[in-house]
């Protein structure tokens, strides 16, 4: 009985309410297209804000080239040396200049990121050395990067970098 005269009570408080009318708004895609465009670029300036060319870390460059972030495992850096991590992109800078060659590395960090992938190999070549010399200052100062070790044979030897990337 009582559910009885709820259901009158509302019905004779809601009686000259009108319907709303339903319309449908489709947003235009394209705005969409151009808002992504300037994210992923804004995204990428971000990751080359960390590649300066005036650090120095303190990498010995005339033993195999590694670093290991402070407080992460020593035990990463050996099992880079023997090849114990698969990369799973490879980004080759052969014939690249200093800044195409930044944007790229940034390219593949963030492309790491978005796939999550924790293992990367760099191909620096031999070349005029610039590269193989840059490219690891470069690395060391990206808060991304957990560990880098020259690579094993099968995955370049001294001709790339592998890296470890916090994903």
């Amino acid at each position: 009985m009582r559910e009885n005269d709820d259901l009158s009570l509302f019905r004779e408080i809601v009686k000259d309410v009108k319907p709303l009318e339903q319309n449908v708004f489709v947003p235009e895609r394209k705005n969409l297209k151009k808002k992504l465009a300037i994210k992923e670029i804004r995204e990428k300036e971000d990751t080359l804000f960390f590649f300066s060319d005036e650090y120095e870390p303190l990498l010995n460059e005339e033993s195999a080239v590694k670093y290991l972030r402070e407080g992460e495992d020593s035990y990463l850096l050996k099992q880079l040396r023997r090849g114990d991590f698969s990369p799973e992109l490879f980004l080759d800078l052969h014939g690249l200049k200093k800044q195409e060659a930044k944007i790229e590395l940034a390219s593949l960090i963030q492309a790491c990121e978005k796939e999550h992938i924790c293992c990367a190999s760099v191909m620096t070549g031999y070349g005029t050395f610039t590269l193989k010399r840059q490219v690891p200052r470069w690395l060391v100062q990206h808060p991304r990067v957990r560990a880098l070790h020259q690579a094993p044979r099968e995955w370049g030897g001294d001709a790339a970098i592998l890296m470890l990337l916090d994903v």
